[in-house]
């Protein structure tokens, strides 16, 4: 490389998927009711958590030293299967519907995401200071290097988590504290589907998407590293298709290092944008005080639309995110 970036370029190594997907990972929105995607907790299950609760209390060890295996919770296992289900081989989100956030306060509603959240997968940092549950609110600061979207109320266009990073995570979690006033609406779309575009209507821009190119680190790195990665949109292992789908981290690679973006890039970029703006390629849920919100982070894009907060501060809107890898 002709830049110091942190090099992930071995991605592009993979063969390039040059065929269409038609199982289901590769859905449009009008082939499913987005609210089929609901899970309801019975009454089994809030009992569970109101057991769970009182045990945290009488035990006040740190939140991170807790897992599953220190309690008896049979019906959240069985919610959370039927989740897991959902992410790798259904829609690729769920919303489990909900936690009793004015039964409970905050530090013992965070206890029980942090410790359900776990039978998702392997809870993994978010930052590199090691940030293990992550704050997603409007902090007043504008959208740029250092300053992740999820600290602002920007329009996010449709997007992977952590496509910068060395590991991104299989699956990202939210549990909604508080929704916007108005906005700050959760959209999915397949990758596959668009992927499947992609190979229909631009199939010499889909190849450029397969070579390596700069994303924004958004300084989520040590002080002396590079600010930059340099790896490839999408990846194929000849079995699944593995996306760092993040636009506007490209176009914020290229500006950090002054690097003239090639004209193909440019193109395929706006064509991949461009296509995600299609409403047949994605779902709509908006997410609610109390609930949580499961994703596929390697098979769908998700979206969030620009908001207004309220004015009175503790009614901001606030999710608390985390991150899963079996790696």
């Amino acid at each position: 490389m002709q830049h110091d970036s942190l090099d992930l370029s071995h991605e592009a190594t993979s063969c390039m998927l040059n065929e269409e997907i038609t199982d289901h990972r590769a859905w449009l929105s009008g082939d499913f009711d987005p609210f089929s995607a609901i899970i309801e907790l019975d009454d089994d299950v809030h009992a569970e958590t109101r057991t769970l609760v009182k045990t945290l209390n009488a035990n006040p060890l740190p939140l991170l030293l807790w897992a599953p295996d220190d309690f008896s919770i049979p019906g959240w296992r069985r919610v959370i299967t039927k989740a897991r289900n959902m992410l790798d081989k259904g829609l690729g989100f769920t919303v489990i519907d909900r936690l009793p956030m004015d039964d409970f306060n905050e530090t013992d509603l965070k206890a029980v995401f942090w410790i359900v959240g776990q039978l998702i997968g392997r809870t993994v940092a978010q930052r590199w200071c090691g940030d293990m549950i992550y704050d997603v609110t409007d902090t007043g600061q504008s959208f740029g290097y250092g300053v992740r979207g999820s600290y602002t109320n920007v329009e996010l266009v449709f997007h992977t988590d952590n496509a910068f990073g060395t590991a991104p995570p299989e699956y990202v979690g939210l549990l909604c504290k508080h929704p916007a006033l108005s906005g700050g609406v959760s959209r999915f779309c397949s990758l596959y589907s668009v992927h499947n575009i992609m190979l229909r209507e631009h199939p010499k821009l889909l190849k450029r998407l397969y070579m390596p190119m700069l994303y924004d680190r958004q300084a989520e790195h040590a002080p002396d590293a590079p600010k930059t990665a340099f790896a490839p949109f999408f990846a194929f292992d000849g079995v699944k298709l593995k996306a760092r789908a993040n636009v506007q981290l490209v176009r914020k690679g290229y500006d950090i290092t002054g690097i003239t973006m090639e004209p193909d890039l440019a193109e395929a970029l706006e064509a991949i944008e461009a296509i995600g703006t299609r409403p047949e390629l994605w779902l709509e849920l908006p997410i609610e005080r109390g609930q949580l919100q499961y994703l596929n982070n390697m098979e769908l894009g998700h979206y969030r639309s620009q908001f207004e907060d309220h004015n009175d501060p503790a009614k901001k809107r606030h999710l608390f995110r985390t991150w899963h890898r079996s790696w």
